[in-house]
């Protein structure tokens, strides 16, 4: 979930900064006429404020030369996340992007240093493709509405796939990264994941905007009968198609928004991506498009493409609404600050808070039939 910046917060004084500030590290020396065109700036969230802009150069020779960039740099004044981290997201896009079938925008520069900008920030070049939406729900408007049925299961399909690719990755250098970037040591994967979560339940708590009764419930589920698994794979954090650029053959251009990557049990991952649907879709009285697979066909696919779930999916859908409402409550604070009516930024964590509910019955009733 990326914050859109407003045209007036980034130009001005940003671009001529990066017009100083860029030649330099991007472009050879010979270069004249450099220039930075406007800002533009895309749908998006509230994690990082981010812009698109196109530099050019002319060479040695005189041709007119042009990349198109992405500006993302790290939100200080409206965090959703305990520990906001840019370079760090940027590195994880880097070295899982080297990957087969793991597509990530190319980094073109990392600066750590706020003083340059204000904030850390990265330079990544702009991926030309098409992203379904989340406002509107992409289950009932734009470009995917338009899709026969046979193309929506292939861009499905190719998703699907796209996540298990990120899942077979074992480079023990790229999990050790996502592995020290967690803060926390000992324990399997999924302990660790669940320790990050009891922190950040404790650091937002004070705030929540509904359901507090329960979340409350549903972490003491969570932490109480979680799954013994030492599954560790790379964890995307936010594994949906609303973070695919898709290519005009429907093949995945590739995937955004690492902030939470880290490592944990696969099913982190697709539990997400089911709880994630459904919020998209049948929690605002939507229908499925033809083509688009349900629960069950999302985990057999994902199964037949090579993924390998580990244990009890109700467990991991309960999660993964949990982590929803936490971050949609912190989001329903930020846009009625930022002048959004309460009634409409409250139904964000309410629509969260219900799965939460619906997936903890599930999971409990589930529990009390196995044991």
């Amino acid at each position: 979930m990326a914050y859109t910046a407003t045209r007036g917060e980034l130009e001005g004084d940003v671009r001529d900064v990066l017009a100083r500030w860029l030649p330099p590290r991007l472009v050879p020396e010979t270069h004249s006429d450099f220039e930075i065109s406007e800002f533009s700036a895309p749908d998006a969230g509230y994690s990082g404020k981010t812009v698109f802009f196109t530099a050019s150069w002319s060479d040695i020779h005189g041709v007119r030369r042009r990349a198109d960039l992405v500006l993302r740099m790290q939100a200080s004044d409206h965090q959703l996340f305990v520990e906001p981290d840019a370079v760090r997201q940027a590195e994880v896009m880097h070295r899982l992007g080297r990957h087969p079938g793991v597509g990530t925008p190319d980094i073109v520069l990392i600066e750590p240093d706020p003083r340059v900008l204000g904030a850390p920030f990265y330079l990544m070049r702009r991926v030309h493709g098409r992203t379904p939406s989340d406002v509107p729900s992409w289950h009932k408007r734009g470009w995917t509405v338009e899709l026969t049925e046979s193309e929506r299961e292939t861009l499905c399909d190719n998703a699907i796939r796209a996540l298990v690719a990120v899942h077979r990755i074992a480079d023990e250098n790229d999990l050790a990264y996502l592995r020290n970037g967690s803060g926390t040591t000992g324990g399997t994967a999924l302990h660790r994941y669940l320790d990050r979560l009891r922190e950040w339940y404790a650091w937002c708590r004070g705030d929540l905007v509904v359901g507090s009764d329960v979340l409350a419930e549903a972490l003491a589920e969570l932490l109480d009968h979680a799954p013994e698994t030492d599954a560790e794979v790379p964890v995307w954090g936010d594994a949906r198609v609303g973070n695919m650029s898709f290519a005009d053959d429907l093949s995945v251009a590739a995937l955004f928004d690492w902030e939470t990557a880290t490592t944990g049990p696969p099913d982190i991952d697709l539990g997400w991506w089911l709880m994630f649907e459904r919020y998209l879709c049948e929690a605002l009285g939507f229908t499925r498009l033809p083509g688009v697979p349900d629960d069950d066909e999302t985990v057999r696919r994902y199964v037949e493409f090579g993924g390998r779930p580990t244990g009890d999916i109700t467990y991991y859908t309960m999660l993964a609404a949990f982590v929803l409402a936490l971050i949609t409550n912190r989001l329903a604070l930020l846009l009625a600050r930022d002048g959004l009516d309460e009634a409409t930024a409250r139904t964000y964590p309410t629509t969260a808070v219900e799965l939460t509910r619906q997936y903890l019955a599930d999971h409990i009733a589930r529990r009390s039939t196995t044991s």
